[in-house]
């Protein structure tokens, strides 16, 4: 593992500028050449400030690169009659499911209705696309190139949005993962071993400083509202550590998820 005399910040931001600036000329590409605009629907039926904040940051982004980008706020039960009309609209190109729903048990009956060539979060069963966060993850490692060959990597958390399918995304790349979950006996022991770790449990502060071995590269993808704040799965002093390879506390896997989401929807604009 290289040797590093300072943190070393695994800034998604500097990396999504770029992203933007070739999506944006792609969209510009699509609007003036085949008369296409790209439009992306999201259904949310609930009220959450974690939700919120990112709903605000995709509309933006859509706004910035040119994508539509329509909010649908409705009640769980007229949830299966809007996806229907969604998935029919050849006008609509991506639909997003925001989870969680009020209904939490019928979010696989849910979210399998959107239209697989449509369903830009990868959440179906027969989705079309890769899911974003794990895409962004890959991304920002690829990006600051953090060579996973041969290196002992650890994924927290298998949750459905991302940790069960980055798991997937690794080991197709070849790459030797272990998972530890909310059944893992010893959590510190196996984060003491890891390489690199990647945390997505959405569970403020799991991961302390002192359960990190030196020179590790660190990626935070959990999110969680503590406080009314968002935050990730890294305690405040794992950021006193000098010789970690780490996501910051803001701007680091984020910007890139937004980036692959609209990825997803310039694709399947593309494909129309």
């Amino acid at each position: 593992m290289v040797q590093f005399t300072e943190m070393k910040l695994l800034n998604g931001a500097e990396l999504a500028e770029f992203i933007k600036e070739r999506q944006a000329h792609q969209v510009r590409g699509l609007r003036q050449a085949h008369d296409v605009e790209p439009k992306l629907a999201i259904v949310v039926t609930v009220d959450n400030p974690v939700i919120e904040t990112y709903m605000r940051l995709k509309k933006r982004y859509g706004s910035d690169i040119l994508i539509d980008v329509d909010i649908h706020r409705v009640k769980q039960a007229e949830v299966k009659q809007l996806l229907n009309k969604l998935s029919d609209d050849k006008t609509v190109h991506g639909i997003i499911v925001q989870l969680p729903l009020e209904d939490p048990s019928q979010t696989d009956e849910i979210v399998n209705l959107v239209a697989p060539t449509k369903d830009v979060d990868a959440l179906g069963a027969k989705a079309a696309f890769e899911p974003a966060t794990p895409m962004a993850i890959m991304w920002l490692l690829s990006g600051y190139n953090v060579d996973l060959n041969g290196k002992r990597v650890l994924l927290i958390g298998r949750g459905k949005l991302v940790g069960a399918p980055l798991e997937k995304l690794l080991k197709d790349s070849g790459v030797d993962v272990h998972v530890a979950d909310r059944n893992t006996d010893n959590l510190k022991q196996e984060v003491l071993e890891a390489d690199v770790i990647i945390t997505a449990t959405g569970s403020p502060a799991i991961l302390s400083a002192d359960m990190i071995k030196p020179n590790a590269v660190v990626v935070d993808a959990g999110v969680a509202s503590e406080s009314g704040k968002t935050v990730g799965d890294l305690a405040p002093d794992v950021y006193e550590r000098d010789d970690l390879t780490i996501t910051p506390k803001k701007g680091g896997v984020g910007p890139l998820t937004v980036c692959a989401l609209f990825e997803n929807v310039i694709r399947a604009a593309l494909a129309n």
